[in-house]
């Protein structure tokens, strides 16, 4: 396996990217705030789609090669990992890392909105229809989230997003590879050059970042009926919204990078450096999945993580590490039952931090997921699912602070698992 792919990168600042893209974000802001009106009546057809266009172009090709990405870095994650005791360690640590940060994003959550109380008087006028009528019961709902581990149609599974199916075939084809021996090491070495190669496209693609980023935001806050409509429906739910923003701000400032100094001695401020652009690219696509290559990127290059540790930590990850998303889906239930007057009882709280905990893992990491699972929180605590309706009008916006601390959790889990592991940093 190669393990220099790094070497022949052209060099630059670490913050030139960064300061590209927060330059990006902040013209697509300006851009869709003061002419959003325009995305609304369609006056101006060429404009809007223009921007439009830039921010598709920009998300399909970060998307392109997240398939094939998310498959080699498997195979060889695991064709690395050596040993089968090494591989359990790895994924007992992984997965207790991800399980711990969920549980006490959600209980920060819990404990944020039953103190605050956002939802208490909140006026229940401009409601409306749910995006989805019917609820599951959890257990189907767990049951269901089972079977997507393991589809039918691998390619149609993850052109719907559930990307879930297609790491844990990965996972069970790079073990039976390492298995062949001598035979498997021709499947691995192929993976592993397609690996390397994908990862020059990435970086390619990176450079296009910042107009991407800028069509990106301009579209969504334009479709969103310009800075002064946005401002009015923060005004309209700021209890929520700040409840929400506090959980994320404390959980992703505090909690995980307390985690990170006690465990590995690394500086969270440096930490923040080096996935500057990966958690900007976050925010502006709310996708954990389509943000993997530059994620995966930042970890070898800037982090200096070991591959074995990113190409095999960050996959999964992405996939089922969604801090953001568990912490979210908790304080929208309660904000719910408030809105409506019920008051929750202890065991039904305890209930909502075990299923949003659930409902996060089985969440696609695509734009706005977690409103589709937290119908199983809902359902959970049999608060009204039509009260999703109140929050549709900020999701799109929380949907990207959400997401951003996805990413920041998973880059802080690599490098705790990749200190933890023996897999080694190659510098410091």
């Amino acid at each position: 396996m190669t393990d220099n792919s790094s070497d022949n990168t052209e060099k630059h600042s670490p913050y030139i990217l960064p300061a590209l893209l927060t330059v990006g974000a902040v013209l697509g802001f300006t851009i869709g705030g003061i002419w959003g009106e325009h995305w609304i009546s369609g006056d101006w057809p060429i404009f809007t789609g223009f921007l439009k266009l830039v921010g598709d172009v920009f998300m399909n090709m970060l998307k392109m090669v997240v398939l094939p990405l998310i498959v080699c870095s498997m195979i060889v994650g695991m064709a690395s990992m050596g040993e089968q005791k090494k591989v359990g360690r790895t994924f007992g640590l992984t997965f207790a890392y991800y399980f711990l940060t969920t549980f006490l994003s959600v209980l920060l959550g819990l404990i944020l909105v039953s103190t605050i109380q956002p939802g208490i008087g909140a006026g229940m006028e401009g409601m409306r229809e749910a995006p989805v009528k019917e609820a599951l019961s959890w257990y189907d709902a767990l049951f269901n989230m089972i079977r997507g581990l393991f589809p039918s149609n691998l390619f149609e599974a993850a052109a719907d997003g559930k990307i879930i199916g297609l790491l844990v075939f990965s996972l069970i084809f790079g073990g039976v590879v390492v298995k062949l021996g001598e035979r498997g090491k021709q499947v691995i070495q192929l993976a592993d050059t397609i690996n390397e190669a994908l990862m020059v496209l990435v970086r390619w693609i990176i450079w296009g970042a910042p107009v991407g980023v800028m069509g990106l935001v301009a579209n969504r806050v334009g479709q969103a009926g310009g800075g002064a409509a946005v401002w009015e429906e923060l005004a309209r739910l700021a209890s929520y919204f700040g409840t929400v923003l506090l959980g994320l701000s404390i959980h992703g400032l505090i909690v995980l990078p307390i985690l990170l100094m006690v465990l590995t001695k690394r500086n969270p401020l440096t930490q923040l450096a080096h996935f500057a652009e990966p958690l900007l690219t976050a925010f502006s696509t709310a996708s954990s999945a389509a943000t993997l290559p530059i994620t995966i990127q930042s970890a070898e290059e800037n982090a200096k993580l070991s591959p074995k540790t990113s190409r095999f930590v960050l996959p999964l990850g992405a996939t089922i590490n969604m801090d953001g998303t568990a912490l979210y889906e908790a304080v929208a239930a309660v904000f719910i039952a408030q809105a409506y007057g019920m008051d929750l009882s202890g065991m039904q709280l305890v209930i909502v931090l075990l299923t949003a905990t659930l409902a996060a893992v089985g969440a696609a990491a695509i734009p706005q997921a977690g409103l589709v699972t937290m119908v199983m929180v809902l359902a959970a605590v049999n608060v009204p699912i039509e009260g999703i309706g109140l929050l549709l009008s900020v999701d799109w916006l929380l949907d990207r602070f959400r997401t951003t601390l996805n990413v920041w959790g998973d880059s802080i889990g690599a490098a705790i698992i990749d200190s933890k592991t023996g897999n080694g940093l190659r510098s410091k």
